[in-house]
C-alpha cells in the first residue's frame, strides 16, 4: 500500500482543476468538469475494481479529516475480509431502522385506529402514550430496557393502578410492533409475565382508579333521593342514573342504549360489542326496578333510544348524569364510582365468587389461563348477585322496610 495523507488541508481547497488527487491508501480527491469536489475511495474485492463515494468535498462538508476515517474504517474492513460497500450498506440500514419512540407510536396509531371503536378510543390512546409515556418519546426503541419503562410506570402505578396497568399493556403493544416491524429485537421489557410482574406491587383488591364513589351503605338513602328527582324536572336524567346503579354498566352504555336491545319478556339486555368498552357483548340481566324503569321510558318513547338527546337521532348527553349529581349538591361523587360502590358491597359484605361479580361489571380476565376455562357467561348467577344489589340499594324506612315504589312523572 502506498503512504498515505499526502494531501494537505489548503492543498484541497486549492486543487480546482478536474481530476484525481490521491490523498494515499487509495482515498481521492475527484475535482470534475462542472467543479464539484468528491471523495472516492478505490479498492480491489475479489478481483475486480470498485468505487465508494465519502460525499462531497465542499466547505462544510466533509472534510480531509472526515475522508481519512471513512478510508481507514474501509481499509480495516478489508483487512477483516469484509468488502467496505456491504458493511456501509448493513450500517445505512441500521440508521434507517432507526426509531424514537415517539415515531413508532405515531405509526402505530395511524396502523390500529381503524380497529377502535370511536375517535374518543383513539385520543384515549394518544393521550396515554405521548403524554404519559413521554419521557420514552425521544429514546429509540432499540435502547428501551426495563428500567426506562419502570421509571413511566411506577408513579402511575401506585396513584392511579388501573391507568398504570392500561399505561404498562399499551406500551407493550407499541414494542411489540416495534419489533414486528425490526426497528427493535429481544425481549419486550413492558412485558409483564416473567418481567414486570416481579418488580412491580401487587395491585390492592378493588383498587379501580380515583373514580370518587358514594359509600354502600348510604346507598338506600341517596336511592330515595334520586326517586325524588324523578317527579321533577330530571326525569330521563334520575331515570338513567338508576337504571346505571341496578345494571352496574358504564354511562356510555347506558346512554346509548336503544329499546331493540332489551328483550322485555325475558328481562334481558344485550348490549352489542361495539358500545361495550371490552369490545364483547353482554348480556344485562334485569331486576324488576329496571323492568319498571324500561316500561316507564316507553310510555315517553321518542325514537329507539331510550334515553333520546334535544337532537334526532342522538342521544342525552353523557354529562347529564353528572350534571344530575351537582343539582342534587353531591359533587364530592361521580357516576362511575357507583360500579366501585356495587364492588365494594359485593367483596366485603357478601359471599358472591369475585369472578361473577366481575363478570357483572363486564370486566376483562388478566389472567389468559382463566380466561381460556371461563368460557360462559354465569347469567343466571349473574341474576342472583344483581338482584341481592338491587334489594339493598332500595330506599327503606326507620323500621328497615323497603319504601313502596314511586310513580314517576311524565318527561
Amino acid at each position: 500500500m502506498h503512504s498515505i495523507n499526502k494531501l494537505s488541508a489548503k492543498q484541497v481547497e486549492a486543487f480546482k482543476e478536474p481530476g484525481r488527487y490521491s490523498d494515499g491508501g487509495n482515498l481521492y480527491l475527484v475535482v470534475t468538469k462542472a467543479g464539484t469536489r468528491q471523495w472516492v475511495f478505490r479498492y480491489r474485492w475479489l478481483g475486480k475494481l470498485k468505487e465508494m463515494g465519502f460525499g462531497s468535498a465542499a466547505p462544510g462538508r466533509v472534510s480531509l479529516k472526515g475522508a481519512r476515517e471513512a478510508a481507514q474504517a474501509a481499509r480495516d474492513n478489508i483487512a477483516a475480509g469484509i468488502d467496505p460497500h456491504a458493511a456501509k450498506a448493513e450500517e445505512r440500514q441500521k440508521t434507517d431502522k432507526r426509531r424514537t419512540f415517539s415515531q413508532v407510536v405515531d405509526e402505530y396509531l395511524r396502523d390500529m385506529q381503524s380497529s377502535w371503536k370511536n375517535a374518543k378510543h383513539a385520543k384515549q390512546w394518544k393521550y396515554t402514550l405521548k403524554e404519559l409515556a413521554a419521557p420514552l418519546g425521544q429514546k429509540f426503541v432499540h435502547q428501551i430496557e426495563v428500567t426506562d419503562v419502570l421509571a413511566v410506570l411506577r408513579p402511575q402505578w401506585e396513584r392511579v393502578p388501573e391507568t398504570g396497568r392500561r399505561l404498562r399493556g399499551r406500551i407493550e403493544n407499541v414494542l411489540s410492533y416495534a419489533t414486528s416491524h425490526k426497528y427493535r429485537s429481544g425481549p419486550n421489557p413492558a412485558a409483564w409475565k416473567d418481567n414486570l410482574k416481579g418488580l412491580l406491587p401487587k395491585r390492592k383488591r378493588g383498587a379501580r382508579g380515583h373514580h370518587a364513589a358514594l359509600h354502600y351503605d348510604d346507598m338506600p338513602a341517596f336511592m330515595a333521593e334520586l326517586r325524588e328527582r324523578q317527579v321533577q324536572n330530571d326525569t330521563l336524567a334520575a331515570y338513567a342514573l338508576e337504571l346505571t346503579i341496578l345494571t352496574v354498566l358504564r354511562t356510555g352504555e347506558v346512554l346509548g342504549g336503544t329499546f331493540p336491545e332489551i328483550d322485555l319478556a325475558k328481562k334481558i339486555w344485550t348490549v352489542p360489542a361495539e358500545r361495550m368498552k371490552m369490545g364483547k357483548k353482554h348480556r344485562v340481566p334485569l331486576c324488576p326496578r329496571a323492568v319498571e324503569i324500561v316500561k316507564k321510558l316507553l310510555e315517553l318513547r321518542w325514537g329507539d333510544y331510550l334515553f333520546p338527546g334535544n337532537e334526532i337521532n342522538k342521544h342525552m348527553s353523557n354529562m347529564s348524569m353528572l350534571m344530575l349529581l351537582r343539582r342534587m349538591g353531591r359533587e364530592d361523587i361521580t357516576v362511575h364510582g357507583f360500579r366501585s360502590a356495587f364492588r365494594d358491597w359485593a367483596g366485603e359484605t357478601t359471599s358472591f365468587p369475585g369472578d361473577v361479580c366481575e363478570l357483572v361489571l363486564a370486566h376483562g380476565i388478566e389472567d389468559e389461563a382463566e380466561a381460556a376455562y371461563r368460557r360462559g357467561e354465569m347469567l343466571d348467577k349473574r341474576a342472583i348477585v344483581m338482584a341481592a344489589w338491587a334489594n339493598f340499594v332500595e330506599p327503606k324506612a326507620d323500621d328497615g322496610k323497603v319504601i313502596p315504589l314511586t310513580q314517576g312523572a311524565k318527561r
